[in-house]
């Protein structure tokens, strides 16, 4: 593969913030109606402005500009001393030990730890097994570095109640195929779902059986809505050098602006990826990491008031979504994605994308972004002002109407 077939296959156009922000930038002064509920809604990715960001958080940075330079030339994986309380919460959160010195990364955002965590464990012509669908990098990546694609299908909407939906027999049939390498988002990215004890403990039963890495994206881990139990992949029964695991304060905190992410787990796999982040970035930005010592340290019921937030606008968009004949889509047990199927259309998907941007003022992004067999669906990241998306969603399902087949 050619070095220009490698990045074309990266494409960005469906890019959280790409060019359907700069093509609809000059609409808000088109678009008609109350100002607020007249806006551009962007649902390729979270408002941060919408939603206040951890307390404390921009003191806690300040801070770390203040140490100057011991803060900003941090160790190529991180702070010491932030690991240390990071492994801390994190350890009690999962339910499984953190090695701070040596099985702990502080990386640029989750996207740099899943980078570096895919370059650390494939290479060209490896098998890595991939759930379809899961979040869009993950094939991506797999695709740039040369690795052949072992798809796993997640039959979301059909799944029974409580679990994800994954084929776990296909899974299986992956590992006999050669895969040793499982990559897979949990809550699902795009749909929001959970997956169950019993699919969690099979992958962990079958990564053990095969001697497979599993690379597990729990970046909205936090953000469970009620009555949905999670189960750590790291504290079933797996071997941890096997596992590494992502996540960070992002969305759900408000804090995507800092740029960043954790990866832990497997020593072997996060010493390679210190490696390859000491050419890449060097580090996490030295001074955002700071901000770490407020994660998994908000005040009191900060989080619990953050989840019924995020409830409430999911649930009247459910509500707005589902009474639009023919579109369905499964309630998110976490996370701030919705994945909704809308009935057959009269338009291309992709040019009702378009068409969403140019005539209603809404960005979301395509599902074939996740998976070659959603292309009748969309995904919304929700993570709104809560009236702007009610709004915008109306807008979305009045277009449906206007070009249904």
């Amino acid at each position: 593969m050619s070095v220009v077939e490698k990045f074309a296959k990266l494409g960005t156009d469906n890019a959280p913030g790409q060019e359907g922000r700069q093509e609809v930038s000059s609409l808000q002064a088109r678009l008609v109606g109350d100002r607020l509920e007249g806006r551009l809604v962007d649902f390729s990715h979270g408002d941060v402005d919408a939603h206040e960001p951890t307390p404390g958080s921009f003191q806690t940075f300040a801070e770390g500009v203040a140490r100057g330079g011991a803060q900003a030339y941090t160790e190529y994986r991180g702070d010491l001393e932030i690991r240390e309380g990071v492994a801390q919460r994190l350890a009690a959160f999962t339910g499984a030990p953190v090695d701070a010195r040596d099985g702990l990364i502080v990386t640029p955002g989750t996207q740099g730890a899943l980078f570096l965590a895919v370059a650390a464990t494939v290479t060209r012509g490896d098998k890595i097994a991939i759930v379809q669908p899961d979040y869009f990098a993950n094939r991506k990546l797999a695709e740039f570095f040369e690795a052949e694609i072992l798809p796993v299908q997640m039959a979301y909407v059909e799944a029974k109640a409580g679990q994800a939906g994954l084929d776990l027999g296909q899974l299986e049939q992956a590992f006999r195929d050669g895969a040793r390498v499982f990559l897979f988002s949990n809550p699902n990215n795009p749909s929001g779902v959970v997956y169950s004890a019993e699919e969690i403990a099979r992958i962990a039963e079958l990564a053990q059986g095969y001697g497979a890495t599993v690379i597990v994206d729990q970046l909205y881990s936090r953000l469970r809505y009620e009555g949905v139990s999670y189960t750590h992949l790291r504290a079933a029964d797996i071997d941890a050098e096997n596992v590494v695991t992502i996540m960070g304060p992002s969305k759900t905190e408000s804090l995507s602006g800092y740029r960043l992410g954790v990866a832990f787990g497997s020593r072997a796999i996060i010493a390679r990826m210190e490696k390859l982040q000491a050419i890449v970035s060097l580090r996490a930005a030295g001074y955002s990491q700071a901000v770490l010592r407020t994660w998994f340290n908000e005040p009191e019921g900060w989080m619990n008031d953050r989840i019924a937030a995020h409830q409430a606008i999911r649930d009247d968009l459910l509500t707005v979504i589902r009474g639009t004949e023919g579109c369905f889509a499964r309630t998110p047990q976490a996370g701030s994605y919705l994945f909704p199927k809308l009935p057959a259309l009269t338009i291309s998907p992709g040019d009702f994308v378009k068409a969403l941007r140019l005539q209603a003022g809404v960005v979301v992004t395509p599902g074939t972004e996740f998976s070659p067999h959603t292309g009748d669906s969309v995904r919304l990241n929700f993570s709104q002002d809560h009236r702007a998306a009610v709004a915008a969603v109306r807008r979305m399902c009045e277009l449906v109407e206007r070009y249904r087949a």
